[in-house]
């Protein structure tokens, strides 16, 4: 066992990077966990490995008395045994060392050794990473377990969870990928890094990387929207008036967006300038839509867009996406409301409309969607607000109806 321990050592010390001396710690620690009721019923005991050696020793702090000794005590003949001048009430390191002992760390301590080491890695892994959280990091594609990407980054290894993974992205064992580190786990067995490519910040880091005016404080990026493997919107804003923001986020022949959007699997970008003035911010983090007008109601944060009737799907977007954005870039409510300057609508006709326009952006049918604008709801920030139970009050909605409503709301975020 000796050879053999010293021989482990020395290969997980040149193979891990981890110091002989935090080794040797782990192992003490170990065997003292795994062997303790083999080596001696004393509460305080020790184990110690020779450093040169690898010979693995007991030794248990015993009080001497004269008689009638405890498992934590030594009579005092034994005692000046090894130590002539000990007294009655000394306490003195016995060694303990069972003969068999070798064999029982071979038996017992592998496994707890191995968790020790883990443990060891994992600081060593923290200490390393640590001061990377909220970064990007590159590594490569190990594995795949139970839908996870598990990657290899040498002295460490990450995972990226179905839900922080962009949906539609695939990779092969041995493909380079970054992510954004969200957290250094030390606790338990599993991959230490925690990693994300579904986040926010992620695009934000990537335009910190690319464009050169951002990483420099020139460019500031004030607020980021984005349902990662669909569409990601962004406001910047220069703090150098001679600085164009979005033409510097797009740059040269729009490279730089375009190099973003490849890293992202084809994500779409919109990059937009921030105003100030929340009705100019406002019309710019609708487009494409082309607002008409855009009323404000600042004890709410309600802002209502009044578009064409040209301009509906693009402003509510696949799914209500691009009003969804938009509301998520600015941090207010945003209504779409619909104004035609051909004609005077009569109420039954606002109703239609309305109607028509709420059921292509929920992509329910109009039957259920009249049934729901006629009980109040004529937009989709109200409908999020309705529970089940006030959706099955409505004349004509089922309890079968209302599931689906709520489940194509859920689905909008």
């Amino acid at each position: 066992m000796n050879s053999e321990l010293l021989s482990i050592l020395e290969h997980i010390e040149q193979e891990r990077g981890i110091d002989r001396e935090t080794l040797v710690d782990a192992v003490e620690q170990a065997l003292l966990s795994a062997s303790r009721k083999s080596i001696h019923p004393a509460k305080d005991l020790d184990v110690k490995v020779d450093r040169n050696t690898g010979e693995i020793r007991a030794w248990a702090r015993l009080e001497v008395v004269e008689s009638n000794p405890t498992s934590d005590q030594l009579l005092i003949e034994r005692a000046r045994e090894k130590f002539p001048d000990v007294k009655p009430g000394d306490v003195v390191d016995w060694e303990v060392t069972p003969k068999n002992f070798g064999r029982i760390a071979a038996q017992t301590a592998k496994q707890a050794i191995l968790q020790q080491l883990r443990k060891a890695e994992k600081a060593i892994v923290k200490e390393e990473f640590e001061d990377k959280i909220g970064d990007i990091v590159n590594g490569t594609v190990r594995r795949f377990e139970a839908g996870n990407i598990i990657v290899d980054f040498m002295k460490a290894e990450g995972i990226i969870t179905p839900r922080e993974k962009i949906p539609g992205e695939q990779y092969m064992q041995g493909d380079r990928i970054s992510a954004l580190l969200l957290k250094v786990e030390t606790i338990g067995s599993g991959p230490s890094l925690i990693l994300s490519r579904a986040h926010p910040d992620f695009v934000r880091r990537l335009f910190e990387r690319e464009v050169t005016e951002i990483h420099d404080g020139v460019v500031e990026i004030v607020a980021i929207a984005r349902e990662a493997g669909n569409r990601t919107k962004i406001a910047v804003v220069s703090n150098d008036p001679r600085i164009d923001p979005i033409g510097a986020c797009v740059g040269m022949r729009g490279m730089r967006v375009k190099n973003i959007t490849n890293e992202l699997g084809g994500e779409r970008v919109d990059i937009i300038k921030y105003e100030e003035d929340i009705r100019a911010y406002a019309a710019s983090a609708i487009q494409p839509a082309k607002p008409s007008l855009i009323d404000v109601i600042e004890s709410e944060r309600t802002v209502n867009i009044y578009v064409a009737a040209d301009q509906t799907s693009r402003a509510y977007g696949k799914k209500a996406q691009n009003v969804r954005l938009c509301a998520k870039l600015i941090g207010w409510n945003v209504n779409i409301l619909v104004e035609d300057s051909v004609k005077v609508e009569s109420f039954e006709e606002k109703l239609q409309r309305t109607i028509a326009h709420l059921s292509e952006a929920l992509e329910l049918d109009e039957e259920l969607v009249g049934r729901i604008v006629r009980g109040g709801y004529v937009s989709i920030e109200g409908l999020k607000g309705a529970s089940m139970e006030d959706l099955m009050a409505l004349d004509g909605v089922s309890e079968e109806d209302a599931d689906r409503v709520m489940a194509v709301l859920n689905s909008l975020g």
